[in-house]
């Protein structure tokens, strides 16, 4: 399985995923440009993400949904703060309504994903943080860590199949 470490930190109100990839540096960037390629990965098995808008480029800002065994849809928003193609980028997620405007009350996080190769695969470091410590253990009770870890886990299979 890709994702070997999560770590919690409630002090720095932190999440950081790390994640080896058997793919190189290039093409795990690539995974997360294309929104089509991206949206396969997105999110868990059950709950399928479509991204209505992507760009990794600093200033813009990208929309999905995630859909629901039943139907249900989740919408959230990306804004872009950083990019260092093809070794990290950097972006505010948060929960959107259905119009995608950013959800009153709902957390944010800034994200940072970096890239590194690990010989012939991709090492990934994914790091969340959260204005406090309450939003941190709001989405850990949303299940983040369970949905983040299938989710990356996912990335494998789906990069060997598109080769």
């Amino acid at each position: 399985m890709p994702v070997t470490d999560i770590t919690k930190d409630v002090d720095t109100r932190t999440i950081t995923i790390t994640a080896t990839f058997a793919a190189p540096v290039t093409r795990v960037w690539a995974l997360y440009a294309d929104p089509r390629q991206l949206e396969r990965v997105w999110g868990p098995p059950s709950h399928p993400a479509t991204f209505v808008d992507h760009s990794l480029t600093v200033g813009s800002r990208s929309t999905y949904y995630m859909t629901g065994p039943e139907g249900e849809k989740y919408p959230g928003w990306w804004r872009i703060t950083d990019v260092d193609e093809p070794r990290s980028f950097a972006f505010d997620d948060g929960f959107a309504d259905e119009d995608f405007n950013e959800a009153p009350g709902m957390p944010v996080s800034h994200n940072v994903y970096t890239f590194d190769p690990d010989g012939e695969g991709t090492r990934a470091t994914y790091v969340a943080s959260y204005a406090s410590a309450d939003d941190l253990q709001k989405v850990l009770d949303m299940g983040l860590e369970e949905g983040a870890r299938l989710a990356l886990n996912q990335i494998d299979d789906f990069l060997a199949r598109t080769a």
